[in-house]
Formats: C-alpha cells, sequence, structure tokens
C-alpha cells in the first residue's frame, strides 16, 4: 500500500466541522491527502478546530469545484454508499475494500469518494467509481457521521498496512497504464454520441442503458490502449454512419 497514493474525497460537504473531523481521522490512520469538491463553507474556524492536530492537512487540501477535476487523474475510484441502488454495481465492505484499495494503490492513483451529509453521493457519482463500498451498519441506527464514516475505512488500510497483508493486485504486471477518469469520462461521452448517431440510443428515452455500460467499463476496468482502441472504433463507427446518410 502506498498511503500517498490514495485520496479522500469529499462532496459537497455541508458542515465545515466535519471537515476538520476527516483531516484528524486520516492524520490517525497516516493519510493526508485530501480533496474538497464544493464545500459550503471552506475555510472555516469550525474545521482548523476540529482538526486539533491535523491542521497540516487542511493547509494542503485540494478544493476543486467538480468532481471530474477531484479524480481527473485517478485511475481506481471507490465511492461509499449507505443504499441499495436501481443498478447493482460492484459493492464491498469496508475490509474487503480496503484489500482492493491497498492493492490498487501500490501503482495508481485512488481516490475514495464521501458525500454529502444528508443524503451521501448521488446516482451519477456513484456511476463514475470502479466500486462501491459498503459500511453495514445496524439497521436500527444506520446514520454514520462523516468523519466516522472516513476512520471506519482508513482504519481498515491502516491495520493492512501494519500486517503487510494487502499483497499485489492480479494485473500488478500489466503492460499498459490503466486509463485515468478523465479519459473515461471523455470515453463515456463518445460513446454516448455515437449510439445516438447510429439510432442504437434514443436520447428522449434512454433508460437505464449508459449507466449499465458505464458499470461494465468501470468493472473491467481498460488501459489506455484497450480506450484508445475502443475511441477510434467509435470514431470510424459515426464516420460510417455519417456516409451512409449522405
Amino acid at each position: 500500500m502506498n498511503a500517498e497514493n490514495i485520496d479522500i474525497v469529499l462532496v459537497n460537504t455541508t458542515h465545515s466541522g466535519n471537515i476538520g473531523g476527516v483531516a484528524r481521522a486520516m492524520k490517525n490512520m497516516g493519510l493526508t491527502r485530501l480533496t474538497l469538491v464544493a464545500p459550503l463553507k471552506y475555510p472555516a474556524p469550525e474545521a482548523v478546530w476540529r482538526a486539533a492536530s491535523a491542521g497540516e492537512i487542511l493547509e494542503n487540501a485540494r478544493v476543486v469545484e467538480t468532481l471530474d477535476e477531484a479524480i481527473a487523474e485517478c485511475q481506481f475510484v471507490v465511492g461509499t454508499s449507505a443504499r441499495a441502488r436501481r443498478i447493482p454495481w460492484p459493492i464491498q465492505d469496508a475490509r474487503q475494500c480496503a484489500q482492493r484499495i491497498a492493492q490498487h494503490s501500490a501503482t495508481e492513483r485512488v481516490a475514495i469518494l464521501f458525500g454529502r451529509e444528508d443524503r451521501g453521493l448521488l446516482n451519477e457519482e456513484l456511476q463514475r467509481c470502479n466500486l462501491h463500498c459498503h459500511i453495514p451498519t445496524h439497521e436500527a441506527y444506520s446514520s454514520l457521521n462523516l468523519a466516522m464514516a472516513v476512520q471506519i475505512v482508513a482504519y481498515e488500510l491502516r491495520m493492512l498496512q501494519m500486517g503487510g497483508q494487502e499483497g499485489l493486485p492480479e494485473d500488478a504486471d500489466w503492460d499498459t497504464p490503466f486509463s485515468k477518469a478523465e479519459d473515461m469520462s471523455r470515453f463515456y461521452e463518445h460513446l454516448e454520441t455515437t449510439l445516438v448517431d447510429i439510432g442504437f440510443l434514443d436520447p428522449a428515452a434512454p433508460k437505464q442503458l449508459m449507466p449499465r455500460l458505464n458499470r461494465l467499463f468501470n468493472r473491467v476496468r481498460l488501459d489506455e490502449m484497450e480506450l484508445n482502441i475502443l475511441r477510434g472504433i467509435l470514431t470510424e463507427t459515426q464516420n460510417a454512419a455519417s456516409r451512409s446518410k449522405n
């Protein structure tokens, strides 16, 4: 595991004190990279005093306006989710998830996304993820404070780091780097446009086609060469569709 390759990403945090609580939880477990996506109020005094002795994590935190900016350079993205979704997605508990994160962080940039205090991550944000992380709380009271959720995941990573049990991912010797999130985002836009051009996707009634295709490609993970091949196929498909209309 390489902690320097792990980004904790907080999306649209409402209460600035929770940002400080997250910074403290991160420092407890040896994580240092914090990214804030459009927080409601930051910088804020409450974040500073809640961080206690973890002020340097706040000082070095990235603040960006969009999730795209936050995960652009990441090759493996994990989203935390507290509820079932309409389309099932690869999902693991925090302990299993930590093993995957530890493995991938050895050679890749990893982002772990935590959503809003009141409703978590949106469906479209979760669709950007390779894996969903679920913390199985008791049904009598399932609500977790944001800093508590980060602490649980960070603790599992710390335990792996101390035990040296994370191992190597199955694709550790892959011959080409895996695609970054920003390149996958462009691919999905290109794919959707192409499917509309050839009449396979009706933009007026898209149903769940694109989310399911997102899930497919996020599950198998494309490397840079595979992505370039697919982009080339899409371009030639568009050219052929254009010629057939003339």
